[in-house]
């Protein structure tokens, strides 16, 4: 199944501290069953979020390597060719190298600038990271993700409204495992 999580949501079970959880915006029936998101969305990030019932392919699906994600993300300070170069080539940080592979120039709104960023691992906070350790030329901070989105898993593209559910069809299913053996 699919969900569109918004911001404001752990992607979790249960939370010790009393956040709302995706579950609860899914029927009760999905935590019953034992659906579980296929990796993560911090509680800032909204988007695209995988569930599934079927371990192997959540393992799949968050293999480095195996799946292309696509993000939509504002970010504060001035993106140049430079940034993108870097985030291409990639920073060093403890939980790793940090990189995407592919970062397009979207749009702009005043210190502010839209890229559409393309990775296919996600360690935790990866792409905030990546762009937090890169520093504005004008002002000498650090750039700073303000709003990140998943648009889409593999094949499969965002076409749900905030907050709700759908499962995926047959061939939306089989799309996404047929780009995973293609990998494999």
């Amino acid at each position: 199944m699919a969900l569109h999580k918004p911001k404001g949501y752990v992607v979790t079970r249960s939370d010790e501290r009393g956040r709302k959880t995706v579950y609860d915006l899914l029927p009760n029936w999905a935590f019953d069953e034992g659906w579980m998101p296929i990796g993560r969305l911090d509680l800032s990030s909204k988007g695209l979020l995988l569930f599934t019932k079927e371990g192997k392919v959540g393992n799949l699906l968050t293999t480095p390597g195996n799946c292309m994600k696509v993000y939509e993300i504002w970010v504060r300070g001035h993106v140049t060719e430079a940034h993108i170069s870097r985030a291409k080539k990639g920073v060093e940080s403890k939980f790793g190298l940090l990189k995407a592979l592919e970062v397009t120039k979207i749009g702009t709104g005043g210190a502010k600038t839209k890229l559409r960023v393309v990775i296919d691992e996600g360690k935790n906070r990866h792409i905030r990271r990546l762009f937090g350790a890169l520093k504005d030329e004008k002002f000498e901070t650090p750039l700073k993700v303000l709003e990140l989105k998943r648009v889409s898993i593999g094949s499969f593209k965002l076409d749900i409204e905030s907050a709700k559910w759908r499962y995926l069809s047959l061939d939306e299913e089989r799309s996404l495992l047929q780009d995973l053996n293609k990998k494999g």
